[in-house]
């Protein structure tokens, strides 16, 4: 029958979800058990209105509380008033449609399953190697230093490179800057990481999920958490799903308009010796329209171990994970198919 391909009969860059074909692939066919509700209920989600924490004295302490709690019980938060004007906003995300419309031997040009690689192209995670495919596409590139790493990237749209290069440093100022307000609300000083996260890795990847024919039986990313200290995501259209930990429950995101998400990393998870969580999410599908989402991923340089903060350790208190990095999570990612519940997370958590 003509929906039994498997992954390995897919070839690269001809995926379902690029040639748009009408019906899911059994490759893509999530286990029932692990399959979407796509109305689900919506989450309740701490909106910070991050001006504030520019203000009076008062007015920051307000918001470093605020940032702990949303930090504390959700692992997720939206930020407005943030400072990245619309246009810019607005820009990225047309020149990231723009690149997807793209021929597909201009796509191509980067395609690559080679996760250790600055500049890639794909679709799912790891194209006909993982059991269960994906119905994405996908752009990762690193970002930053911007001048070291900009010249990888796509030249066409021909106004690619400038307009998410724009983005990504202002997405930065704004990484920065939140990093010390994440720390201070842990009751460590906020230039704690300073120094190593500005000297670090910002990884953009560009996520397109094209229309799905049976969005109720796949899904655009697996159910992961992000390994980073924190993801900074604008969305074109609503699909992201978090898990909420108090009732195991799936929660729709909902789109606010010039809003910026905040995935709580595992980065931050580590350094806070789990008093902060990362958070769980996957990305849901729909038959009508493309959905583009840009993450930026803020980290330690690629071989700098995070480890929880001596401040949060005593003899009461020890260690809960192993201190890790970045290569250690591509090396586990290269290694294993996290679409089937794979977690490097569960990797570093100490028994005692």
């Amino acid at each position: 029958m003509e929906n039994r391909e498997n992954s390995s009969s897919l070839a690269m860059g001809k995926s379902a979800q690029e040639m748009g074909l009408p019906y899911v692939p059994e490759c893509y066919k999530i286990p029932s058990s692990h399959r979407p509700i796509l109305t689900p209920e919506t989450v309740d989600m701490p909106v910070i209105n991050f001006a504030r924490l520019r203000q009076s004295e008062e007015q920051r302490s307000m918001v470093i509380k605020e940032l702990g709690n949303a930090c504390r019980h959700m692992g997720f938060f939206q930020i407005v008033n943030h400072g990245i004007c619309q246009y810019i906003l607005d820009e990225a995300l047309s020149s990231a449609f723009d690149f997807f419309k793209l021929p597909a031997e201009e796509k191509v040009k980067f395609m690559s399953n080679d996760v250790y690689k600055p500049v890639r192209y794909g679709t799912s995670l790891k194209d006909r190697i993982d059991k269960i495919q994906f119905w994405r596409v996908f752009l990762k590139h690193y970002a930053h230093p911007l001048d070291d790493w900009i010249d990888s990237w796509p030249q066409n749209p021909p106004n690619y490179r400038y307009v998410i290069g724009h983005y990504c440093v202002e997405v930065r100022k704004l990484a920065l800057e939140l990093m010390g307000a994440i720390t201070e609300s842990l009751g460590i000083v906020p230039t704690y990481l300073a120094k190593k996260i500005n000297e670090g890795m910002q990884v953009m990847t560009v996520n397109c999920y094209p229309p799905c024919p049976q969005p109720d039986i796949a899904l655009g990313l697996p159910p992961h958490s992000d390994y980073s200290c924190f993801t900074i995501l604008l969305q074109s259209s609503p699909g992201l799903q978090i898990l909420d930990s108090k009732n195991g429950k799936w929660k729709s995101v909902p789109e606010v308009h010039g809003a910026l998400e905040v995935h709580i990393g595992d980065h931050i998870e580590v350094l806070s010796k789990g008093i902060y969580k990362s958070v769980v999410h996957r990305a849901t599908l729909n038959s009508k329209r493309t959905r583009i989402s840009l993450a930026s991923l803020h980290s330690l340089e690629l071989e700098e171990k995070i480890e929880t903060a001596k401040e949060l350790v005593d003899e009461q208190n020890p260690k809960r994970y192993k201190e890790s990095s970045v290569k250690d999570f591509l090396n586990f990612i290269s290694k294993n198919d996290i679409g089937e519940g794979k977690s490097f997370m569960d990797t570093l958590k100490m028994k005692n």
